[in-house]
């Protein structure tokens, strides 16, 4: 395994920073993961959140998470996955990094196809 997917194994929380329709920031924690070898990442989430809204205006995403020196943020073009079995497959997923997620009835998936990854993830 890579140190980066390692790291993106490792429990850590994230942040995750969507742009608002007017065109600021908005950052937020999150649990997510990320699978290098596909570039693929799935944070779960309701789908009323402020996140999902603003999706909506750009589908852009960057995820980062930071274990005192070591970091990584992933950027890249996100949507919203209403399917159920996607939700159960990400919440499987979740449970693996964290731990088996509450229940809500009102659970998306956003899934982030990965364009950039940056980063010092490797131990000091």
């Amino acid at each position: 395994m890579s140190e980066l997917a390692e790291f993106w194994t490792e429990r850590h929380l994230c942040t995750v920073t969507t742009v608002r329709r007017d065109g600021t920031l908005h950052s937020v924690p999150v649990g997510a993961i990320y699978d290098p070898e596909t570039a693929k990442a799935w944070i779960i989430t309701s789908g009323k959140s402020q996140k999902v809204r603003n999706i909506g205006y750009t589908g852009k995403i960057a995820i980062c998470q930071i274990d005192g020196r070591r970091w990584s943020t992933i950027e890249g073009d996100a949507v919203i996955e209403r399917d159920p079995e996607a939700v159960r497959d990400a919440e499987r997923r979740y449970a693996r990094r964290y731990k088996q997620p509450r229940e809500n009835p009102d659970r998306v998936v956003i899934m982030v196809t990965v364009l950039r990854v940056l980063g010092t993830y490797r131990p000091h």
